[in-house]
């Protein structure tokens, strides 16, 4: 279930909306006026959004590289590129 809260709320419960953010690893919703306005998380789950950003644009780059070849490597194929990266 989503946490909405005010954003009044930061002045008079900031340290209750801290503790939600980490206790709970989700996100706290914050209104103004009776809309959306803001979104506080942790600095870890703010972390983890960016590291699974990243390997997702990974991911989308390499299927745009396989969809201009037919070339396949096997799992064997690349654990040794990577070795040989590593040793080099």
């Amino acid at each position: 279930m989503k946490a909405i809260r005010p954003v009044t709320d930061l002045l008079d419960c900031l340290d209750d909306i801290s503790q939600t953010v980490h206790e709970t690893g989700r996100p706290v919703f914050l209104t103004k006026d009776g809309y959306g306005d803001m979104v506080l998380m942790s600095m870890d789950a703010y972390e983890q959004i960016q590291v699974e950003n990243e390997i997702y644009a990974k991911l989308h780059e390499a299927e745009l590289q396989a969809a201009k070849s037919t070339k396949r490597y096997t799992s064997e194929e690349i654990l040794k590129e990577l070795i040989q990266g590593v040793n080099a």
